[in-house]
Protein backbone atom coordinates (compact mmCIF):
# COMPACT_ATOMS: atom_id res chain seq x y z
CA UNK A 1 0.00 0.00 0.00
CA UNK A 2 1.22 3.47 -0.86
CA UNK A 3 1.66 6.17 1.70
CA UNK A 4 -1.32 8.47 2.15
CA UNK A 5 -0.75 12.09 2.97
CA UNK A 6 -2.80 13.39 5.85
CA UNK A 7 -3.92 17.00 6.03
CA UNK A 8 -3.84 18.36 9.55
CA UNK A 9 -5.98 21.42 10.19
CA UNK A 10 -3.93 24.22 11.67
CA UNK A 11 -5.55 26.84 13.91
CA UNK A 12 -4.14 30.30 14.52
CA UNK A 13 -4.50 32.02 17.84
CA UNK A 14 -7.19 34.75 17.58
CA UNK A 15 -5.21 36.82 20.10
CA UNK A 16 -1.67 36.78 18.67
CA UNK A 17 -2.05 34.83 15.38
CA UNK A 18 0.48 32.22 16.51
CA UNK A 19 0.01 28.51 15.68
CA UNK A 20 -1.79 26.75 18.53
CA UNK A 21 -1.55 23.11 19.57
CA UNK A 22 -3.55 20.62 21.56
CA UNK A 23 -2.45 20.35 25.19
CA UNK A 24 -2.96 16.78 26.45
CA UNK A 25 -2.93 17.80 30.09
CA UNK A 26 -5.53 20.54 29.70
CA UNK A 27 -7.46 18.71 26.98
CA UNK A 28 -7.70 22.08 25.27
CA UNK A 29 -5.98 23.97 22.50
CA UNK A 30 -3.26 26.26 23.84
CA UNK A 31 -1.13 28.95 22.28
CA UNK A 32 2.57 28.45 23.15
CA UNK A 33 3.24 32.14 22.55
CA UNK A 34 0.62 33.91 24.70
CA UNK A 35 -0.59 30.91 26.80
CA UNK A 36 -4.23 31.52 25.83
CA UNK A 37 -6.44 28.44 26.11
CA UNK A 38 -9.32 27.54 23.80
CA UNK A 39 -12.03 24.92 23.57
CA UNK A 40 -11.76 22.99 20.32
CA UNK A 41 -15.43 23.57 19.45
CA UNK A 42 -15.01 27.30 19.93
CA UNK A 43 -12.02 27.34 17.58
CA UNK A 44 -13.88 25.37 14.95
CA UNK A 45 -16.79 27.78 15.12
CA UNK A 46 -14.41 30.74 14.87
CA UNK A 47 -12.68 29.19 11.85
CA UNK A 48 -15.99 28.47 10.11
CA UNK A 49 -17.20 32.01 10.71
CA UNK A 50 -13.99 33.49 9.34
CA UNK A 51 -14.28 31.34 6.20
CA UNK A 52 -17.83 32.57 5.65
CA UNK A 53 -16.79 36.24 5.57
CA UNK A 54 -17.21 37.78 2.14
CA UNK A 55 -16.02 40.99 0.54
CA UNK A 56 -18.54 43.80 0.10
CA UNK A 57 -21.05 43.42 -2.70
CA UNK A 58 -22.65 46.80 -3.48
CA UNK A 59 -23.96 47.23 -7.03
CA UNK A 60 -26.58 49.77 -8.03
CA UNK A 61 -29.18 49.87 -10.79
CA UNK A 62 -30.25 53.23 -12.24
CA UNK A 63 -33.86 53.49 -13.45
CA UNK A 64 -34.09 57.19 -14.34
CA UNK A 65 -35.50 58.14 -17.73
CA UNK A 66 -34.54 60.86 -20.19
CA UNK A 67 -36.58 63.97 -20.90
CA UNK A 68 -39.55 63.67 -23.20
CA UNK A 69 -39.31 65.87 -26.27
CA UNK A 70 -42.24 68.04 -25.11
CA UNK A 71 -40.63 68.60 -21.70
CA UNK A 72 -37.17 69.31 -23.13
CA UNK A 73 -38.60 72.07 -25.30
CA UNK A 74 -39.89 73.81 -22.15
CA UNK A 75 -36.47 73.84 -20.45
CA UNK A 76 -33.23 75.67 -21.21
CA UNK A 77 -29.73 75.19 -19.87
CA UNK A 78 -27.52 78.08 -18.84
CA UNK A 79 -23.78 77.97 -18.18
CA UNK A 80 -21.63 80.34 -16.15
CA UNK A 81 -18.40 81.25 -17.90
CA UNK A 82 -16.74 82.10 -14.57
CA UNK A 83 -17.33 79.04 -12.37
CA UNK A 84 -18.77 76.55 -14.87
CA UNK A 85 -22.06 76.26 -13.03
CA UNK A 86 -24.93 74.90 -15.13
CA UNK A 87 -28.55 75.53 -14.29
CA UNK A 88 -31.88 74.57 -15.79
CA UNK A 89 -34.78 77.02 -16.02
CA UNK A 90 -37.99 77.42 -17.93
CA UNK A 91 -37.46 78.42 -21.54
CA UNK A 92 -39.20 81.75 -20.88
CA UNK A 93 -37.08 82.62 -17.82
CA UNK A 94 -34.45 85.32 -17.98
CA UNK A 95 -31.46 84.01 -16.02
CA UNK A 96 -29.17 86.98 -15.50
CA UNK A 97 -26.75 85.89 -12.79
CA UNK A 98 -25.17 82.65 -11.60
CA UNK A 99 -26.56 81.72 -8.16
CA UNK A 100 -23.14 80.32 -7.16
CA UNK A 101 -20.72 83.15 -7.97
CA UNK A 102 -22.93 86.05 -9.10
CA UNK A 103 -21.43 86.36 -12.58
CA UNK A 104 -23.59 86.61 -15.72
CA UNK A 105 -24.68 83.37 -17.36
CA UNK A 106 -25.42 82.77 -21.02
CA UNK A 107 -27.83 80.51 -22.86
CA UNK A 108 -26.18 77.19 -23.63
CA UNK A 109 -28.85 74.98 -25.21
CA UNK A 110 -31.67 72.57 -24.54
CA UNK A 111 -31.75 69.62 -22.18
CA UNK A 112 -32.28 66.77 -24.63
CA UNK A 113 -30.32 63.66 -23.69
CA UNK A 114 -30.24 64.56 -19.99
CA UNK A 115 -31.75 62.25 -17.40
CA UNK A 116 -35.18 63.36 -16.30
CA UNK A 117 -35.73 63.70 -12.53
CA UNK A 118 -37.90 61.00 -10.99
CA UNK A 119 -38.96 62.96 -7.91
CA UNK A 120 -39.10 66.52 -6.64
CA UNK A 121 -39.77 67.98 -3.21
CA UNK A 122 -41.49 71.32 -3.81
CA UNK A 123 -40.33 74.44 -1.97
CA UNK A 124 -42.24 75.08 1.25
CA UNK A 125 -40.33 78.18 2.39
CA UNK A 126 -40.08 81.54 0.61
CA UNK A 127 -37.27 83.99 -0.01
CA UNK A 128 -38.48 86.04 2.97
CA UNK A 129 -38.22 82.94 5.15
CA UNK A 130 -34.62 82.48 4.02
CA UNK A 131 -33.74 86.11 4.85
CA UNK A 132 -35.29 85.82 8.33
CA UNK A 133 -33.44 82.54 8.89
CA UNK A 134 -30.16 84.23 8.01
CA UNK A 135 -30.85 87.07 10.45
CA UNK A 136 -31.59 84.57 13.22
CA UNK A 137 -28.48 82.58 12.28
CA UNK A 138 -26.30 85.69 12.64
CA UNK A 139 -27.93 86.80 15.90
CA UNK A 140 -26.93 83.58 17.65
CA UNK A 141 -23.21 83.80 16.83
CA UNK A 142 -21.36 85.25 19.82
CA UNK A 143 -17.95 85.38 18.13
CA UNK A 144 -19.21 87.11 14.97
CA UNK A 145 -17.70 90.57 14.33
CA UNK A 146 -20.28 93.14 15.40
CA UNK A 147 -19.90 95.13 12.19
CA UNK A 148 -20.54 92.07 10.02
CA UNK A 149 -24.31 92.28 10.43
CA UNK A 150 -24.32 95.92 9.32
CA UNK A 151 -21.57 95.93 6.69
CA UNK A 152 -22.20 92.63 4.90
CA UNK A 153 -24.28 93.00 1.75
CA UNK A 154 -26.59 90.20 0.71
CA UNK A 155 -25.65 90.03 -2.95
CA UNK A 156 -27.77 87.15 -4.15
CA UNK A 157 -30.49 84.85 -2.91
CA UNK A 158 -31.82 82.15 -5.20
CA UNK A 159 -34.11 79.19 -4.85
CA UNK A 160 -32.44 76.20 -6.48
CA UNK A 161 -33.58 72.65 -6.95
CA UNK A 162 -30.35 70.78 -6.15
CA UNK A 163 -29.70 67.46 -7.94
CA UNK A 164 -29.53 64.47 -5.62
CA UNK A 165 -29.21 60.76 -6.24
CA UNK A 166 -31.35 58.71 -3.87
CA UNK A 167 -30.26 55.15 -3.16
CA UNK A 168 -32.53 52.32 -1.97
CA UNK A 169 -31.19 48.92 -0.93
CA UNK A 170 -31.67 45.87 1.24
CA UNK A 171 -28.46 44.78 2.95
CA UNK A 172 -27.19 41.80 4.87
CA UNK A 173 -24.21 42.53 7.05
CA UNK A 174 -21.70 40.73 9.20
CA UNK A 175 -19.44 42.45 11.71
CA UNK A 176 -16.49 40.92 13.55
CA UNK A 177 -15.19 42.79 16.60
CA UNK A 178 -12.49 42.33 19.19
CA UNK A 179 -13.82 43.08 22.67
CA UNK A 180 -12.48 43.15 26.21
CA UNK A 181 -14.02 42.88 29.65
CA UNK A 182 -12.01 44.26 32.57
CA UNK A 183 -12.51 43.11 36.14
CA UNK A 184 -10.69 44.83 39.04
CA UNK A 185 -10.42 43.81 42.69
CA UNK A 186 -7.99 44.05 45.58
CA UNK A 187 -6.99 42.40 48.80
CA UNK A 188 -4.86 43.52 51.72
CA UNK A 189 -1.67 43.23 49.69
CA UNK A 190 -2.34 43.85 46.00
CA UNK A 191 -4.66 45.43 43.46
CA UNK A 192 -5.63 43.05 40.66
CA UNK A 193 -6.80 43.66 37.09
CA UNK A 194 -8.08 40.84 34.93
CA UNK A 195 -8.68 41.52 31.24
CA UNK A 196 -10.66 38.95 29.24
CA UNK A 197 -10.53 39.08 25.45
CA UNK A 198 -13.42 38.12 23.17
CA UNK A 199 -14.14 37.83 19.47
CA UNK A 200 -17.70 38.99 18.87
CA UNK A 201 -19.70 38.28 15.70
CA UNK A 202 -22.94 39.91 14.67
CA UNK A 203 -25.11 39.41 11.59
CA UNK A 204 -28.23 41.24 10.57
CA UNK A 205 -30.36 42.73 7.81
CA UNK A 206 -31.09 46.39 7.20
CA UNK A 207 -33.11 48.27 4.60
CA UNK A 208 -32.15 51.72 3.35
CA UNK A 209 -34.55 54.10 1.66
CA UNK A 210 -33.57 57.30 -0.15
CA UNK A 211 -29.99 57.70 1.07
CA UNK A 212 -29.11 61.08 -0.50
CA UNK A 213 -25.91 62.12 -2.27
CA UNK A 214 -25.77 65.43 -4.11
CA UNK A 215 -24.83 65.13 -7.76
CA UNK A 216 -23.17 68.52 -8.28
CA UNK A 217 -19.56 69.43 -7.58
CA UNK A 218 -20.46 73.12 -7.62
CA UNK A 219 -21.79 72.94 -4.08
CA UNK A 220 -19.56 71.67 -1.23
CA UNK A 221 -20.61 68.20 -0.16
CA UNK A 222 -20.41 69.08 3.54
CA UNK A 223 -22.74 72.06 2.97
CA UNK A 224 -25.34 69.90 1.24
CA UNK A 225 -25.06 67.16 3.85
CA UNK A 226 -25.44 69.72 6.64
CA UNK A 227 -28.93 70.80 5.52
CA UNK A 228 -30.19 67.21 5.63
CA UNK A 229 -32.50 65.55 6.38
CA UNK A 230 -35.31 66.04 3.88
CA UNK A 231 -38.76 64.58 4.50
CA UNK A 232 -39.37 62.34 1.49
CA UNK A 233 -43.04 61.96 2.35
CA UNK A 234 -43.45 65.28 0.52
CA UNK A 235 -41.73 63.96 -2.62
CA UNK A 236 -43.93 63.86 -5.72
CA UNK A 237 -43.46 62.77 -9.31
CA UNK A 238 -41.50 65.38 -11.21
CA UNK A 239 -43.32 67.93 -13.35
CA UNK A 240 -41.72 70.94 -15.00
CA UNK A 241 -44.36 73.20 -13.40
CA UNK A 242 -42.59 72.87 -10.04
CA UNK A 243 -39.59 74.74 -11.49
CA UNK A 244 -41.59 77.88 -12.18
CA UNK A 245 -39.79 80.78 -10.53
CA UNK A 246 -36.79 78.68 -9.48
CA UNK A 247 -33.53 77.39 -10.87
CA UNK A 248 -32.62 73.73 -11.15
CA UNK A 249 -28.97 72.78 -10.86
CA UNK A 250 -27.71 70.47 -13.57
CA UNK A 251 -25.97 67.37 -12.19
CA UNK A 252 -22.37 66.85 -13.30
CA UNK A 253 -21.76 63.65 -11.34
CA UNK A 254 -23.70 60.56 -12.36
CA UNK A 255 -25.18 58.04 -9.95
CA UNK A 256 -22.23 55.76 -10.73
CA UNK A 257 -19.78 58.59 -9.93
CA UNK A 258 -21.36 58.97 -6.46
CA UNK A 259 -21.42 55.27 -5.56
CA UNK A 260 -18.28 55.41 -3.41
CA UNK A 261 -19.83 58.13 -1.25
CA UNK A 262 -23.15 56.34 -0.76
CA UNK A 263 -21.40 53.01 -0.14
CA UNK A 264 -19.36 54.64 2.62
CA UNK A 265 -22.49 56.13 4.21
CA UNK A 266 -24.34 52.82 4.09
CA UNK A 267 -21.39 50.84 5.43
CA UNK A 268 -20.83 53.28 8.31
CA UNK A 269 -24.54 53.26 9.17
CA UNK A 270 -24.65 49.47 9.00
CA UNK A 271 -21.63 49.05 11.26
CA UNK A 272 -22.99 51.59 13.75
CA UNK A 273 -26.41 49.89 13.89
CA UNK A 274 -24.96 46.43 14.38
CA UNK A 275 -22.38 47.51 16.96
CA UNK A 276 -25.10 49.20 19.02
CA UNK A 277 -26.32 45.67 19.83
CA UNK A 278 -22.97 44.72 21.42
CA UNK A 279 -23.17 45.59 25.10
CA UNK A 280 -21.56 44.45 28.34
CA UNK A 281 -17.91 44.92 27.31
CA UNK A 282 -15.30 47.42 28.44
CA UNK A 283 -14.15 48.05 24.87
CA UNK A 284 -15.28 47.00 21.41
CA UNK A 285 -13.14 47.49 18.29
CA UNK A 286 -14.51 46.46 14.85
CA UNK A 287 -12.09 44.38 12.77
CA UNK A 288 -14.18 43.54 9.72
CA UNK A 289 -17.49 44.65 8.25
CA UNK A 290 -19.04 42.93 5.26
CA UNK A 291 -22.08 44.32 3.43
CA UNK A 292 -23.97 42.19 0.91
CA UNK A 293 -26.48 44.34 -0.94
CA UNK A 294 -29.54 43.23 -2.88
CA UNK A 295 -32.17 45.18 -4.81
CA UNK A 296 -29.96 48.28 -4.98
CA UNK A 297 -31.52 50.99 -7.14
CA UNK A 298 -31.16 54.73 -7.61
CA UNK A 299 -33.56 57.58 -8.23
CA UNK A 300 -32.84 61.08 -9.50
CA UNK A 301 -34.46 63.81 -7.39
CA UNK A 302 -34.50 67.60 -7.21
CA UNK A 303 -34.50 68.92 -3.64
CA UNK A 304 -35.26 72.54 -2.61
CA UNK A 305 -32.36 74.69 -1.42
CA UNK A 306 -32.10 78.43 -0.87
CA UNK A 307 -28.61 79.73 -1.67
CA UNK A 308 -27.52 83.05 -0.15
CA UNK A 309 -24.31 84.86 -0.97
CA UNK A 310 -22.98 87.80 0.98
CA UNK A 311 -19.74 89.78 0.91
CA UNK A 312 -17.74 91.40 3.68
CA UNK A 313 -14.21 92.81 3.63
CA UNK A 314 -13.80 91.65 0.04
CA UNK A 315 -14.60 88.00 0.83
CA UNK A 316 -17.56 85.95 -0.32
CA UNK A 317 -19.62 83.93 2.18
CA UNK A 318 -21.99 81.18 1.09
CA UNK A 319 -25.04 80.00 3.02
CA UNK A 320 -27.64 77.34 2.34
CA UNK A 321 -31.10 76.71 3.74
CA UNK A 322 -33.23 73.61 3.35
CA UNK A 323 -36.21 74.91 1.37
CA UNK A 324 -38.47 72.33 3.01
CA UNK A 325 -37.45 72.25 6.69
CA UNK A 326 -35.69 75.62 7.14
CA UNK A 327 -32.40 74.18 8.42
CA UNK A 328 -29.78 76.89 7.85
CA UNK A 329 -25.99 76.49 7.58
CA UNK A 330 -23.00 78.50 6.38
CA UNK A 331 -19.52 79.75 7.22
CA UNK A 332 -18.97 83.03 9.04
CA UNK A 333 -16.00 85.25 9.93
CA UNK A 334 -14.77 85.22 13.52
CA UNK A 335 -13.89 88.15 15.73
CA UNK A 336 -10.39 87.22 16.91
CA UNK A 337 -10.53 89.61 19.81
CA UNK A 338 -13.86 88.20 21.04
CA UNK A 339 -12.48 84.67 20.61
CA UNK A 340 -9.40 85.37 22.72
CA UNK A 341 -11.49 87.10 25.41
CA UNK A 342 -13.82 84.08 25.48
CA UNK A 343 -10.84 81.70 25.62
CA UNK A 344 -9.16 83.60 28.43
CA UNK A 345 -12.46 83.76 30.29
CA UNK A 346 -12.89 80.01 29.96
CA UNK A 347 -9.29 79.37 31.05
CA UNK A 348 -9.74 81.71 34.01
CA UNK A 349 -12.93 79.95 35.07
CA UNK A 350 -11.21 76.57 34.96
CA UNK A 351 -8.19 77.91 36.87
CA UNK A 352 -10.44 79.47 39.50
CA UNK A 353 -12.21 76.16 39.90
CA UNK A 354 -8.90 74.33 40.39
CA UNK A 355 -7.68 76.92 42.93
CA UNK A 356 -10.98 76.71 44.80
CA UNK A 357 -10.73 72.94 44.90
CA UNK A 358 -7.12 73.12 46.15
CA UNK A 359 -8.13 75.51 48.94
CA UNK A 360 -11.00 73.22 49.91
CA UNK A 361 -8.69 70.18 50.04
CA UNK A 362 -6.14 72.16 52.08
CA UNK A 363 -8.86 73.31 54.45
CA UNK A 364 -10.22 69.77 54.89
CA UNK A 365 -6.86 68.17 55.49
Amino acid sequence: MGNREKTVQQFKCPCCSGAIEFDTNLQKMKCPFCDTEFDLDTLKQFDETMNEEQPDHMDWKADSKTWAASEASEMKAYVCQACGGEILVEASAAAAFCPYCGNPVVLEGNVSGELRPDLVIPFKLSKEDAIRAMEQHLSKKKLLPKVFKDENHLQEIKGIYAPFWLYDADCKTGVRCRATRVNCWSDSRFNYTETSHFLVFRQGSLSFSHVPVDGSTRMPNDLMESIEPFDYRDAVDFKTAYLSGFFADRYNESAADCENRVNERIKNSTQSAVMSTIVGYSSVVPENTSVQMTAGKTLYALLPVWILRTEWNGKQYLFAMNGQTGKFVGDLPMDRGAYHRWLWGLTGAVSAGIIGLSLLIHFLF
